[in-house]
């Protein structure tokens, strides 16, 4: 019936719309650190999905992990009656990049369905109902998820939501007394994305660590954005010399196929195995699919360790990107947040640095600053030439 209308047109009539301003960028393919749109224009991906695509679009090795698994079976049962090769292998190389006592994986279908389930896990093993998380936190937009953030803006349309939650300032050591013996586990991003990039301190994190130890609450690392080397190692709290209780990925976990998983020791995750039964249940999590893609993208950052030269490309982006409208630049790796005046004049720098063939985006709590987090896989070359069109858009507007 709507043959004769373009795809445009049938985005706009049947694709549930999250604004009122797509970008409505028609993607033919990708490849590497480019996509192409049907009118054969190349852009320069500075996004990667939102840090998902970071071996770049179209990687050989993930393509034919792909190709391979869809091959041999995809979906056979729901999670965890059958052995599948895909998922235990995957889940025996995330163990490996992991101390002890890190061993256990639950597989799931993204970021958000991560971290739920690690409220579930805390809540289960602890026996506690308080969850503490940060102001301007971000850690997904389902009911439990949402709860945790403090954005009220973003919340106040969908409430009431969970119970329970309480919030203190990221980076604030003050603030950790708030933890105490009512508190089943603290959720915290290893760097906050959505609020611009912020960056706590090394030594605020092991106060954190020494605060839920002592409080015997359970301390859940975010590593949605920043796992699978986005900060420059292969999981952001390295950084700080902590070992978490839980941590949750997704994003850059699939190269660019959907999954997801929280990750905990056997003694806390065997919790969900009795009382109730199958406490935590998946249809499609850990899809062997997904995960065969997920093993290809972790042995690739392993074998060609592409993240450890994150931090020297960021400070490349640094080095060129000098104008007098940018006010600040923040970043750990190559996950990073270029400020300026205002929402208004970093909407323009986005929509001219389309027009000049670079995609970028702006961040949830902090619509003053642009998102850069390109494939890890990104050459100098190719930084001058993103940080060109980048300075001309900022001069064009």
């Amino acid at each position: 019936m709507n043959s004769h209308l373009t795809n445009k047109q049938l985005f706009r009539m049947h694709l549930a719309q999250t604004s009122d301003f797509p970008m409505e960028l028609e993607v033919e393919r990708g490849e590497g650190i480019y996509l192409f749109g049907t009118d054969g224009k190349k852009y320069i991906d500075l996004i990667s999905g939102i840090a998902v695509s970071s071996l770049g679009h179209g990687h050989s090795k993930i393509v034919e992990a792909v190709q391979r698994q869809a091959a041999e079976h995809m979906h056979v049962m729901v999670y965890g009656e059958f052995v599948q090769s895909p998922q235990v292998k995957l889940a025996k190389a995330l163990s490996d990049t992991l101390p002890d006592p890190l061993d256990n994986v639950y597989f799931v279908n993204s970021g958000s369905e991560a971290v739920e389930g690690a409220m579930k896990l805390a809540k289960r093993f602890t026996g506690r109902h308080e969850i503490i998380a940060c102001k301007n936190a971000y850690h997904g937009a389902t009911q439990g998820t949402l709860s945790l953030g403090s954005e009220e803006s973003f919340k106040q349309a969908f409430v009431p939501l969970l119970p329970g939650i309480r919030h203190i300032r990221f980076g604030e050591e003050d603030d950790l007394n708030l933890i105490n013996h009512n508190t089943a586990a603290v959720f915290i991003e290893t760097v906050q994305g959505e609020a611009g990039i912020q960056i706590a301190s090394k030594d605020y994190y092991q106060k954190l660590r020494q605060r839920c130890s002592a409080t015997g609450t359970l301390l859940v690392m975010d590593e949605i954005q920043t796992g699978f080397g986005r900060t420059g190692k292969f999981w952001g709290f390295e950084h700080y010399g902590i070992l978490p209780d839980i941590i949750t990925c997704a994003k850059g976990m699939g190269g660019g196929m959907p999954i997801g998983a929280f990750i905990s020791s056997k003694s806390i995750m065997r919790v969900l195995q009795n009382n109730p039964v199958l406490g935590h249940i998946s249809t499609f999590g850990g899809h062997p699919v997904s995960c065969a893609a997920s093993l290809a993208t972790l042995t690739e950052i392993l074998e060609t360790r592409v993240h450890e030269s994150a931090e020297a490309k960021a400070m490349e982006f640094r080095r060129l990107l000098k104008h007098a409208k940018i006010k600040s630049i923040r970043h750990l790796g190559l996950m990073m947040a270029v400020e300026f005046e205002s929402f208004d004049q970093v909407s323009k720098i986005i929509e001219k640095s389309m027009d000049l063939g670079l995609i970028t985006d702006w961040f949830l709590f902090c619509d003053n600053s642009i998102r850069i987090a390109p494939p890890l896989i990104i050459s100098m070359e190719q930084i001058k030439e993103a940080c060109d069109i980048l300075l001309e858009a900022i001069d064009g507007c």
